[in-house]
């Protein structure tokens, strides 16, 4: 329980309207996405940046964890008060678009502006900002760069980091610090901007983010593609991007999330497929799309498609897309506790990757469907079990850390784009050496003297 008189403090910097510490924002933001819940002292919510730099100099000088938030979409506990203290929301004032830079196609943002609410007004001029992770109707961008999130556009245009030029952010003692530059290239000074990037809020508070913007493409397709076998599209992921061909998103659905989605949604989808394949182009001319159509449809038919359908509208494009837009929330058929990992590997080894997972699942005889971002080789594992029989969510946790093993040992990473946060925490130590973590510990450090910005996350503690 924080004292009295800290509240009378963060009152003074902040007013009355800004600082809430009654029973129901605490609840209402304990928890993110994974539903585990630990309630903060107090919420604060700062008007700008002298805001943040006063609360965090007067917690860094009293000893007062801080952990910043942006929507609590996160999948791994990375903005939970796990250790208590203040949690600093940016949705009420620091939300907004500071400047559309035109001519250099830049955007000036406030890290508690909606992701989508971004992409509308740069789309209203005629620009484009790529990355679109799942929750980008609500997730805001400080939280999209404190993860690096990513998105089904990664497979063409990457993800989150491949944008940020420039941040402004508030260090633990409260110093305001810009890192990098609204220029195409800057070599000049160590690339703080891309520490912070993927931080998940545990080296400083961003206060304002420069974001890199590209034209926007005048028109897109959608395809799918119909496999006998998840291994047969597999293949013909890595072979279609490596044919020339860079699909917008590639996007794939495993036996078990397509009989879950047809289940629930009854779309008629094809049961018996061992896997779909879904795949958008876009560019300037028809007749550019057309040709990588034509190309991804060689490829697939190569590797055993069956059947490739092409949308003839943005209905039939919607249709297409339902599945994989509601794989998430349909394979909970499979059980009452899902434990969803984003592992990513190198795309050449996917049929390898997914081969060991079912292995895995056989192993355990549990459900363990897949579908995710294959354009990008980045799959999301989601071990299914019942959640009120604690010998299967023992053997849940058992699969999920074979799974890690199985993708380490193929030259991946434990994760993607959900980060790392309290979830993933205890397996980092497989995936780097003693070395490697006493390194991000010293990062941490130099930040972070007194370890009050989002405590016991990434491992580091």
């Amino acid at each position: 329980m924080i004292d009295e008189k800290h509240i009378k403090h963060f009152t003074s910097i902040v007013g009355g309207d800004n600082i809430y510490s009654d029973k129901a924002h605490l609840i209402a933001y304990s928890y993110d996405a994974t539903r585990t819940k630990f309630e903060p002292d107090a919420v604060i919510f700062p008007r700008n940046e002298d805001d943040i730099s006063a609360i965090l100099k007067y917690c860094n000088e009293h000893k007062i964890v801080i952990v910043p938030r942006g929507a609590g979409s996160g999948f791994t506990g990375g903005a939970l008060p796990s250790s208590g203290g203040i949690v600093l929301g940016f949705e009420k004032h620091m939300n907004k678009i500071l400047e559309i830079d035109m001519k250099n196609m830049v955007a000036i943002v406030q890290p508690g502006l909606i992701n989508m609410d971004l992409q509308r007004a740069v789309e209203a001029v005629g620009l484009f900002y790529p990355p679109d992770p799942a929750s980008q109707d609500y997730s805001t961008i400080g939280g999209n760069v404190s993860e690096n999130a990513g998105g089904m556009r990664a497979a063409k245009y990457g993800i989150t980091k491949d944008y940020v030029m420039a941040t402004r952010a508030v260090l633990p003692n409260g110093d305001i610090i810009k890192a990098g530059k609204r220029t195409i290239k800057d070599v000049a000074g160590y690339n703080i901007s891309g520490i912070l990037i993927a931080s998940e809020g545990t080296l400083a508070v961003l206060s304002e983010i420069t974001l890199r913007l590209i034209p926007k493409p005048k028109m897109t397709k959608t395809a799918m593609g119909i496999f006998p076998t998840v291994n047969a599209a597999m293949e013909a992921v890595y072979k279609t991007m490596a044919s020339g061909i860079t699909p917008v998103a590639m996007e794939f659905l495993d036996n078990l999330t397509i009989r879950a989605v047809e289940q629930v949604y009854s779309k008629g989808l094809p049961i018996e497929a061992g896997a779909l394949l879904v795949t958008d182009v876009d560019g300037n001319l028809e007749d550019d799309l057309d040709f990588q159509l034509a190309q991804i449809e060689k490829v697939f038919t190569e590797n055993g498609c069956s059947e490739f359908r092409v949308a003839m509208n943005d209905k039939e494009a919607a249709d297409i897309w339902f599945a994989r837009r509601n794989a998430s929330q349909a394979i909970t058929v499979y059980g009452s506790k899902k434990i969803n990992e984003d592992v990513t590997v190198p795309r050449a080894v996917l049929p390898e990757l997914l081969e060991k997972f079912y292995a895995i699942a056989d192993k355990y005889e549990i459900n363990i469907p897949c579908f995710g971002h294959t354009g990008d080789g980045n799959v999301h594992t989601n071990v299914m079990v019942d959640g009120k029989d604690p010998e299967q969510v023992k053997i849940a946790y058992q699969a999920i850390e074979e799974v890690f093993q199985a993708t380490i040992d193929l030259g991946g990473t434990l994760s993607g784009e959900h980060g790392i946060g309290l979830a993933k925490a205890p397996y980092m130590k497989m995936a780097f050496t003693d070395e490697e973590m006493n390194l991000f510990k010293s990062i941490k450090k130099a930040f972070d003297p007194n370890n009050i910005l989002n405590p016991a996350k990434m491992g580091l503690d």
